[in-house]
């Protein structure tokens, strides 16, 4: 058994390319995932989480890899984030103003992906492709270029009522989303929401939600040599082995034939990454 790298896990380093190029974060350690398909691993446990702010050591991760008090107070782990129309930037109240300067008063993308099936979503432009990587697309569309987090958040609101706005992992770990025609979805979402659309331009500007009208849509790939038969999850909690064949990745997902694991759900876990000999 040889050990490939241990430390605090941050979800996979993902390089788009034909098919994309995976990596283990490991504290500063970088272990590429791609060429251990098909090759026997076990990702061990190792009993200590410690915040990915801080540090500190926590008996539970709190929004994917913060301990309780960084959780409370910092900007990126508020309901704003989950729900970007729930800002409060503007009422002074932001519990950090420079992160939000930052990372929220920016252009936005809102786009189409199809993963488990078309689904509408928004990212940092400086996002582009990472997020729908991490989302497991295998087909993706910008639609609309929006001047600030918030903004965003009110124009998805507007085209979930269209299309869906939530991935079915199990149905992505399944097989490859059936290909579908992502710039016909547009205009027609586009033709039912339009006075939606032109009534949020008027509020914030018409700078502020551009259509993306000669955007095309990127094929992504992703290392896979087999789907797994059954989808069951491996809980480091309950269980702190993950063990077995890995047949691919996609997503922040790796497929193993025992079993299935979102590498993303651990951060700031303190883990060891193994190859078994055959």
């Amino acid at each position: 058994m040889a050990e490939l790298g241990r430390g605090s896990l941050s979800k996979m380093k993902a390089h788009l390319d034909a098919p994309v190029q995976y990596a283990f974060r490991l504290g500063d350690e970088e272990v590429p995932v791609n060429p251990l398909v098909g090759k026997h691993l076990r990702l061990e446990y190792l009993g200590a989480i410690h915040c990915t702010h801080c540090g500190r050591r926590t008996k539970t991760s709190f929004s994917q890899g913060y301990c309780y008090p960084c959780m409370q107070k910092l900007a990126q782990c508020d309901i704003c984030i989950m729900s970007p129309e729930k800002c409060h930037f503007d009422q002074g109240t932001c519990r950090e103003p420079s992160w939000g300067e930052q990372f929220c008063m920016t252009d936005h993308v809102v786009y189409l992906a199809n993963s488990s099936g078309v689904k509408v979503g928004i990212t940092r432009a400086s996002q582009v492709p990472t997020r729908w990587i991490d989302q497991g697309a295998t087909q993706a569309l910008p639609i609309l270029r929006v001047a600030t987090r918030q903004q965003s958040g009110f124009v998805e609101d507007l085209l979930r009522s269209q299309v869906a706005d939530k991935t079915n992992w199990r149905a992505l770990l399944k097989g490859d989303a059936v290909p579908v025609d992502l710039i016909a979805i547009r205009e027609q979402l586009f033709a039912a929401c339009a006075a939606g659309i032109t009534e949020l331009q008027q509020r914030f500007g018409l700078q502020a939600v551009q259509p993306l009208s000669a955007a095309e849509v990127l094929e992504i790939r992703y290392p896979i040599a087999a789907y797994p038969a059954k989808i069951t999850s491996f809980n480091l909690d309950k269980q702190p082995l993950a063990e077995g064949t890995l047949l691919g990745i996609k997503g922040q997902y790796l497929m193993f034939d025992t079993g299935v694991i979102n590498i993303r759900k651990y951060t700031a876990y303190q883990l060891a990454v193994h190859e078994i000999a055959a």
